[in-house]
């Protein structure tokens, strides 16, 4: 019991540095908490306003809504929270064709944008903001990672697939980039496809020795279902979405063995993380996912700016905020010229703790990783 008030005590304190002279800051939250997806929007949202509770900083609000996973909803969304609700900040958005139709208009109005989680690419390069911060990753980063274990274990012949809209073709995208092997076959589904009989039997017959696949949410769940029952045993690789603790339950045994690349883990040795990962599961009865450390970690920044700079004062506010100086659930964390984080990717195997399936770091696929787009974004 000591033991684990410690743990709370230390994150707090973490939570707390720089945060006495914070000024008051509204932020919008739209994400995710209805219809396919909900789980990933849900955890965003417990991981943020955990970090906002255990900071005890009375100087924060945030208005939550959600989005349904429809851009059209999304952006009635955001320009009530800025019209009427008069945010300073908004985030939460789960979904890359939500962010594109969100985020530019949002920065455009000076107010700021902090992504807990979508990080498509349209927004790292040429349509890149100062007012922009990814706190998660761009899109291309796990499946970078994801690719750089592939060809690290000497696959030469891969089959892959993705939704067909921004995030799944940045995901492809990335895996190419690093995997550098042949192709057996390249597929986009529909985004929200639960039926995956037809890609299935496209990958039985492709002679693959490989397949790389990026299907969040349900999708995932679905397509793994389904490919444990086909019988075909052609190894998957992908990035953790589909592999993560929210999900890995209703997929079940069918994903033990499975590698993934992933940016966190609940096993990274850190205090931070250690931390995190007790209270979050005292907090909400459940292990954390990768979505709510990048929740955490994005109220964690934004109360670090607060510490430093008036958030009216929009200058020193994106300067406190480019400065990253919080303490993240993954370690080491900074931001290059594109907002977008400097972070090790790693490989995890499914794996079974007593009742629970779970995730264990197994290697590093990248170190210092950032993204390819940075000389495309002029700021």
């Amino acid at each position: 019991m000591l033991k684990s008030l410690g743990k709370i005590a230390a994150l707090t304190t973490l939570l707390l540095a720089g945060t006495a002279h914070a000024d008051p800051v509204k932020v919008g939250m739209i994400t995710t908490l209805s219809g396919g997806g909900a789980g990933l929007g849900i955890d965003v949202r417990d991981g943020f306003m955990l970090a906002v509770k255990q900071s005890g900083n009375k100087d924060i609000s945030v208005v939550v809504e959600d989005d349904q996973r429809k851009p059209d909803i999304a952006v009635q969304l955001a320009d009530k929270m800025i019209q009427s609700e008069k945010v300073d900040v908004l985030t939460g958005i789960i979904w890359s064709n939500l962010a594109i139709a969100v985020v530019p208009a949002a920065v455009a109005q000076g107010k700021f944008y902090l992504s807990p989680n979508a990080g498509p690419s349209a927004l790292a390069g040429k349509g890149c903001n100062k007012n922009y911060f990814n706190v998660a990753w761009q899109n291309d980063n796990l499946s970078e990672g994801a690719g750089a274990y592939a060809k690290a274990t000497g696959y030469k012949n891969s089959f892959i697939l993705a939704p067909n809209y921004p995030a799944g073709k940045d995901m492809l995208t990335g895996y190419k980039r690093t995997y550098g092997g042949d192709l057996a076959g390249e597929v986009f589904t529909k985004l929200g496809q639960k039926d995956y009989a037809a890609e299935i039997a496209q990958i039985r017959a492709s002679g693959a020795d490989s397949v790389f696949f990026f299907l969040p949410g349900g999708m995932g769940i679905s397509f793994m279902k389904q490919y444990a029952a086909s019988g075909v045993d052609t190894p998957l690789v992908g990035p953790a979405f589909s592999f993560d603790q929210g999900i890995l339950q209703a997929v079940g045994a069918a994903a033990v063995g499975v590698r993934n690349a992933s940016q966190w883990s609940k096993d990274i040795d850190n205090p931070t993380n250690k931390a995190f990962v007790e209270t979050f599961q005292k907090e909400y009865g459940r292990l954390p996912s990768l979505y709510a450390s990048q929740g955490f970690d994005t109220a964690a920044l934004l109360l670090s700016a607060m510490g430093k700079a008036d958030v009216k004062d929009a200058d020193a506010f994106r300067a406190a905020l480019k400065s990253a100086d919080f303490n993240s659930t993954r370690g080491s964390f900074s931001f290059t010229e594109n907002h977008h984080p400097v972070q090790d990717i790693y490989v995890r195997e499914v794996i079974k703790e007593g009742d629970i399936y779970t995730n264990k770091i197994v290697s590093t696929a990248l170190s210092g990783h950032g993204n390819v787009y940075v000389d495309q974004c002029k700021m």
